[in-house]
């Protein structure tokens, strides 16, 4: 038995309802053979990647009608991966990747509580390049800016991974570091729109999401 807590709910994702395992809560942690640890996973960020999270709900809602024929997919930061569920369930030529040592874990559970086939997977911490990881055309993830320094690596790690024309897609429930990374992906070729999204049980008048939309074209 894992020494963690575990619940099992049904997401409705465009028309299809999504079984989704994840944690039961936000207050644990079990990194029994130090792999974490190892990982630099602290004991605080350590149930981060098994919850779903408002922006993860709004990144698979984009995704289940997004025109993605033709591109090769990542999602970066994936956690228990809603968006690269969804995106399989379509056909989606979809890679997952995270550097929590049970995304991968997860992950597989999920895909065959929906009854999917398995999701390709990588360990991809934002250190560098990884160069089984490849090169794509799309590249999207969700909630990916909440510590200081995640612009700087985020960016850096998409410059190693993207096409010379690419797409990136982030869901950001309104952090303050938006900025920073927009102009990392500014000096990289890139522009930038976006368009703003209510999480669930979010009442401001102004919505605090934002769907933001990076696109370089190869000259």
């Amino acid at each position: 038995m894992p020494a963690y807590s575990v619940t099992t709910a049904t997401y409705r994702i465009g028309a299809v309802d999504y079984r989704i395992r994840s944690l039961s809560d936000r207050q644990q942690y079990s990194d029994p053979d130090g792999a974490a640890e190892r990982a630099g996973i602290s004991s605080a960020s350590w149930p981060i990647f098994g919850v779903v999270w408002p922006s993860g709900l709004a990144l698979a809602r984009e995704m289940s009608h997004f025109a993605f024929t033709g591109l090769k997919i990542l999602e970066v930061g994936c956690g228990i991966g809603l968006s690269s569920l969804v995106l399989q369930s379509l056909g989606a030529d979809i890679t997952a990747s995270d550097h929590h040592p049970l995304a991968e874990e997860f992950l597989r559970f999920n895909s065959d509580l929906n009854g999917l086939a398995p999701i390709k997977f990588h360990n991809a911490p934002w250190v560098g390049p990884n160069p089984e990881l490849g090169r794509f055309d799309l590249i999207v993830g969700s909630d990916l800016l909440y510590e200081r320094g995640h612009p700087v690596l985020l960016s850096a790690f998409l410059a190693c991974h993207t096409e010379g024309s690419a797409r990136v897609l982030l869901a950001d429930p309104g952090r303050g570091r938006c900025g920073q990374f927009t102009s990392a992906m500014t000096n990289q070729g890139y522009r930038r729109s976006e368009e703003r999204f209510r999480c669930d049980g979010e009442t401001n008048v102004i919505p605090r999401g934002r769907m933001m939309s990076f696109t370089r074209r190869e000259s």
